[in-house]
């Protein structure tokens, strides 16, 4: 690993830089880190409420409303979890210098799009050709 970049306080990216300098590739990574640790603890917060949980407590319509919820918890967690394993690999794009570059095409995915979205690996144009043929193929099976 390089040297540890400082950042400006208050700096953001700009279009006047050079994209995907050293400043632009530490912004990303700690607005990754921050993103990647918020997503954590929240899930942390949920494993703790689970189990904390009295399940035995209430009647069945109580119950059940609870079981809804435990079951939203659990997939608000499971999306958490694979959110967390893109930002891990937008971090290792950071380290392998290919942060910031579409994986199609090679072209600048651009700082506005990874301002917000910093896990995107595709330009805009390639994220919709991407999505094009996605539902191309959704209607070719349901049809």
């Amino acid at each position: 690993m390089s040297e540890q970049i400082v950042l400006p306080k208050n700096y953001k990216p700009s279009l006047k830089e050079e994209y995907m300098n050293s400043q632009q590739l530490e912004y990303f990574r700690q607005k990754l880190l921050n993103w990647r640790q918020e997503l954590v603890e929240e899930s942390q917060e949920t494993i703790n409420n689970l189990r904390d949980e009295v399940r035995d407590v209430g009647d069945e319509a109580e119950r059940a409303t609870r079981e809804t919820e435990n079951s939203l918890e659990l997939r608000t967690r499971d999306r958490y979890r694979k959110l967390i394993g893109k930002i891990d690999q937008a971090l290792a794009r950071i380290d392998e210098g290919a942060y910031g570059y579409c994986e199609e095409t090679g072209e600048e995915i651009g700082l506005a799009r990874l301002e917000a979205r910093p896990i995107a690996t595709l330009s805009l144009d390639a994220q919709e050709r991407w999505e094009h043929r996605q539902r191309q193929m959704g209607d070719v099976r349901r049809s």
